[in-house]
């Protein structure tokens, strides 16, 4: 009796976790803007079509990529969309162009940041 007791308060516990785990599942957000490298951007201002060669060099160094959001101005740093991985070859060949990046928003220290689950 007390082994299924055990067996059912584990159970239930377990169910309970996992509701949980699927209630704090970020929705999937899409953001349009311009992307940028972030050092030239923020310490020079340097963007555009002049400027696109430079910020695919920056970005295949690894110098964190910046979606600057159209309209607003919002900066959002871009991260891969699983860890242990680069940013896709979607993002970096598509360097101060307009587009839209579909992914999970996350905020830490004043800072905005988004997934890129894809990039059109």
């Amino acid at each position: 009796m007390k082994k299924l007791a055990t067996l059912a308060l584990t159970l239930m516990l377990s169910v309970g976790l996992a509701g949980v785990a699927l209630a704090f599942e970020k929705p999937l957000k899409s953001v349009s803007g311009t992307l940028e490298d972030s050092f030239c951007y923020i310490t020079m201002g340097a963007k555009g079509p002049s400027h696109k060669h430079c910020a695919t060099e920056c970005a295949k160094k690894g110098i964190p990529v910046a979606l600057v959001q159209k309209g607003t101005g919002k900066i959002f740093i871009l991260l891969p969309p699983k860890n242990n991985t680069a940013l896709p070859d979607g993002v970096i060949s598509k360097m101060e162009d307009e587009v839209t990046v579909t992914g999970k928003e996350f905020s830490q220290g004043g800072v905005t940041f988004l997934t890129v689950n894809s990039v059109k």
